[in-house]
């Protein structure tokens, strides 16, 4: 045998070895390598972790972690690492798996509904990294509320119920900043010259709309509700506003859960600042977060002259509006009347 004929036997074999090796890189590489059965799973990473520690996040849904480690290795991850959420499909090779550690995917953080800023912090901390004692620490930052003219009792209005894109692991003054951001791009000039034409301002505005929301869920009647309390305010006569002394009772006895659906004479003499029967003008801050229907109703009212409302017992979940005294205390009666004989005590 010459030695050419050697040679090219031994570049054959070389190159036959090389073949199975690169098959063999091939498949660790673009083979699946998941074990969990769900079709996605999201893992998050927090904050300053290191390799190590998503080695330990991620093992749970990887079949072979030393091909995952192959891949990491050869394309500089551990170097690399990242923090936030992570989308893992089911099926991912080890080259996707690495390629999805590499891009954060963001949360889409919903929130109405929220009775008071505790309930908010908490409903967000739920949805993102910080946890609500320091998002709750954030939004009352005493610079931030000078800065941009809230309160500790009013700064709830800064937040639009609405649904927002962003990462899970934002920092909380990141997140605080992008909600006021938010609040200005809402409160456009065009939203603000229709509070400033009721006698608001943004900020009063948001307190009366929630007011507005917890006084009805029926979208068509808010507007009509809206005009009742601007015609007060013009004319200096207390709101008397029942959600305004529920909200007042739940905050004096710092319970929030329970459910009150009567308020009793007795309620309306509650020392409070969000006591509307006591206190003329509006609280010192927003008794909900009011959706987007509720400013509406508030920038644009129905006009009328109806100074009194009450529960309807014909229209369950709409009200009976009235221009005199009179009016309202036969309405007034017929809705106590039907209230007793439900049973309804508190």
């Amino acid at each position: 045998m010459n030695v050419k004929k050697i040679i090219s036997i031994g570049a054959v074999v070389v190159a036959a070895v090389l073949l199975v090796y690169g098959f063999v890189l091939i498949r660790q590489i673009f083979s699946a390598n998941t074990k969990f059965s769900e079709e996605k799973v999201y893992v998050y990473v927090p904050t300053g972790s290191d390799y190590e520690a998503v080695k330990k996040l991620i093992s749970p849904y990887v079949e072979d972690m030393q091909r995952f480690e192959l891949v990491a290795g050869k394309t500089s991850y551990p170097e690399n690492v990242k923090s936030g959420r992570f989308l893992l499909k089911n099926g991912m090779s080890s080259y996707d798996l690495v390629k999805s550690m590499r891009s954060n995917d963001p949360v889409k953080l919903a929130f109405n509904n929220q009775e008071r800023l505790e309930n908010l912090a908490g409903r967000v901390g739920s949805q993102i990294e910080p946890d609500s004692l320091a998002l709750l620490t954030t939004f009352k930052d005493s610079v931030f509320l000078k800065e941009n003219g809230f309160t500790e009792d009013n700064v709830f209005v800064m937040f639009i119920a609405n649904t927002y894109e962003v990462y899970w692991n934002i920092t909380a003054e990141k997140f605080r900043d992008k909600m006021i951001k938010e609040y200005r791009t809402f409160w456009n000039e065009k939203r603000t010259q229709q509070a400033t034409q009721q006698g608001l301002t943004p900020v009063t505005a948001t307190i009366l709309a929630s007011i507005v929301h917890k006084e009805s869920v029926k979208k068509d009647e808010r507007p009509r509700i809206a005009g009742v309390y601007l015609n007060r305010l013009k004319q200096e006569m207390p709101l008397q506003a029942d959600p305004t002394v529920i909200y007042a009772l739940k905050k004096k006895s710092n319970d929030f859960n329970q459910v009150i659906k009567r308020v009793f004479y007795n309620d309306l003499f509650l020392n409070s600042p969000y006591n509307t029967y006591k206190n003329i003008g509006l609280p010192p801050g927003p008794i909900a977060m009011p959706d987007i229907t509720a400013l509406e109703a508030v920038l644009a009212p129905e006009k009328h002259n109806y100074i009194y409302f009450c529960a309807s017992v014909d229209r369950f979940g709409y009200h009976e509006f009235a221009a005199t005294l009179p009016e309202h205390n036969i309405n007034a009666k017929k809705y106590s009347d039907w209230i007793n004989n439900q049973g309804v005590k508190r």
